[in-house]
């Protein structure tokens, strides 16, 4: 069955990557949610998609304490996801403000997950920088890791599997039947971003898509309930 994954929380309806969106996303019948995490000046995780506040700061470079209100902590937006399962998005780009090579968000977030107690295919981690996926799964290989992309170039699928991630990412308007159908004949997990056309995820749960990363999770999930698909994993490798 297809997961609804809810984009940053139910973010058509509520302010993205809060605590009001994560909970409602929940509540409109989301499988999973997925959020952005990034680390403040004094390496603490926070849920933010941009590398910059509302107000212009820089997220690397301001206290967690200080962005009371502008950010939630990861550790809060996780506890606000219920019994959801978790897509940990790592922000990590080198052409974005802040940026650091030597991956603090996904050591973090490492040691962060392995302090709790929930098992670890509660959770799949994805980044957009593959050296960030690979870092943060030596170090936690235990947790399931997606690579984010638009569209896998040749020979990248292979790549995945022999460096033990589990998952691909790709954007929804390179998806194709092909696509989900290698995915899968590879082992590989293939959830797509992000959909909120109702034909559109109709049909990818007809390919057999393992998840849908949408804002309006309410509307993707009587999509998915009304839609034959194929039954296969659920989203999170499982």
């Amino acid at each position: 069955m297809t997961a609804v994954i809810a984009h940053r929380g139910a973010s058509a309806d509520a302010p993205e990557n809060t605590v009001e969106a994560f909970e409602l996303a929940r509540r409109q019948g989301a499988d999973a949610v997925e959020l952005d995490v990034r680390t403040s000046e004094d390496g603490i995780l926070v849920v933010h998609h941009d590398p910059v506040l509302a107000d212009g700061r820089i997220i690397a470079a301001t206290p967690a304490r200080a962005m009371a209100g502008a950010a939630v902590r990861l550790e809060e937006a996780l506890e606000a996801c219920g019994d959801m399962w978790v897509n940990i998005e790592i922000k990590s780009d080198p052409n974005e403000i802040g940026f650091d090579p030597r991956d603090p968000a996904a050591r973090a977030l490492a040691s962060l997950l392995a302090r709790r107690a929930d098992p670890p295919i509660r959770w799949i981690v994805s980044s957009f920088r593959r050296p960030t996926l690979d870092v943060f799964r030596a170090l936690a290989p235990r947790v399931p890791t997606a690579w984010l992309c638009v569209s896998p170039p040749p020979g990248a699928l292979e790549g995945l599997v022999l460096d033990g991630h589990r998952g691909v990412h790709p954007y929804v308007d390179c998806v194709s039947p092909g696509l989900v159908e290698r995915c899968h004949d590879l082992g590989l997990v293939c959830n797509t971003w992000t959909c909120d056309d109702p034909e559109r995820i109709a049909e990818l749960v007809r390919w057999g898509i393992d998840g849908v990363c949408t804002n309006r999770p309410a509307l993707a999930r009587q999509v998915v309930g009304a839609s034959p698909g194929i039954t296969r994993v659920t989203a999170s490798g499982t």
